[in-house]
């Protein structure tokens, strides 16, 4: 099975590293060629694409992450151009489902499977190999890829049909912001209790307030360093989709709509492309 990744940013990067490790990966394509041409180098055994159209037309399995929705489209787009039918595009960006069953319409016109697959786990996740992957799309499909999606995650989730994993996605989007909110507001009011940060959040990680990004972010957001395992003004671009289908739906996300207006300061102050933990500079005062 010849696999192919387009999209080498900071989640694509190790998503493609740990296909390597397993043997699946061959090529390679990233809009920056540079950083292609590197990982390729680095791999010895993969080789960089300077054009998605031949990266597509010698694949079996496409997978793709990139960051919006015109650009998961453009991509697709080329893909339909030369890919073999049977072909099958796994697009692990987060987009809104409509893209994805866009993405789909286009692909089947031309004999080639879809699958969407968006991922949650960050940076450690891709490098680690220990993402989650929420699928919609086929559950045949499903089965064609599954190893290679094995590769790179330790829990897939077939969700239902085409746009069922980023309606999914945008509920982890959604839980996401309202975590962000309630650890960033918590430790800002730790500190101003005069607390040892690092004994506070040992404490409270052990009870009913534990969870995942306060034991990976904690101690660096608390500290001053913002490191992105999730660039903030991604999760912007994000809840901006989650925002839209919630009022497609007559749903309210009060919670988003408050995180969206303060990134949204954050990032006009400079801070778009730090973690989202970044948000407790605003809690704190600094």
């Amino acid at each position: 099975m010849q696999v192919g990744f387009i999209g080498l940013g900071a989640m694509g990067l190790g998503m493609a590293r740990n296909l390597a490790k397993a043997g699946l990966l061959a090529g390679v394509y990233n809009r920056t060629a540079a950083k292609a041409q590197a990982l390729a180098a680095e791999l010895a055994v993969v080789t960089a694409y300077a054009d998605i159209t031949k990266l597509a037309a010698d694949m079996d399995v496409v997978l793709t992450c990139v960051s919006a929705d015109s650009d998961v489209l453009a991509v697709v787009a080329a893909i339909a151009g030369t890919a073999k039918a049977g072909t099958v595009v796994v697009d692990m960006s987060t987009v809104s489902s409509g893209t994805a069953q866009q993405a789909a319409v286009l692909l089947r016109a031309k004999g080639v499977a879809f699958v969407d697959a968006p991922v949650s786990g960050g940076v450690e996740g891709a490098n680690n190999g220990t993402l989650s992957i929420m699928i919609g799309g086929d559950a045949d499909t499903l089965d064609k890829v599954r190893p290679v999606l094995e590769a790179m995650s330790s829990r897939i989730i077939h969700v239902g049909p085409t746009g069922s994993g980023q309606a999914t996605k945008a509920v982890n989007q959604v839980m996401c912001a309202g975590i962000n909110q309630a650890v960033t507001e918590a430790l800002a009011f730790a500190a101003a209790q005069n607390l040892p940060m690092e004994k506070v959040i040992d404490a409270v990680a052990g009870g009913a307030a534990g969870n995942w990004f306060l034991d990976k972010r904690g101690k660096t957001m608390t500290s001053g360093t913002f490191a992105p395992g999730f660039k903030l003004a991604l999760h912007h671009k994000d809840l901006k989709i989650c925002q839209r289908m919630a009022e497609n739906a007559q749903v309210a996300i009060p919670l988003s709509v408050m995180t969206i207006t303060e990134y949204e300061q954050l990032m006009a102050a400079g801070h778009g492309d730090e973690d989202i933990s970044a948000l407790f500079r605003l809690k704190s005062g600094h």
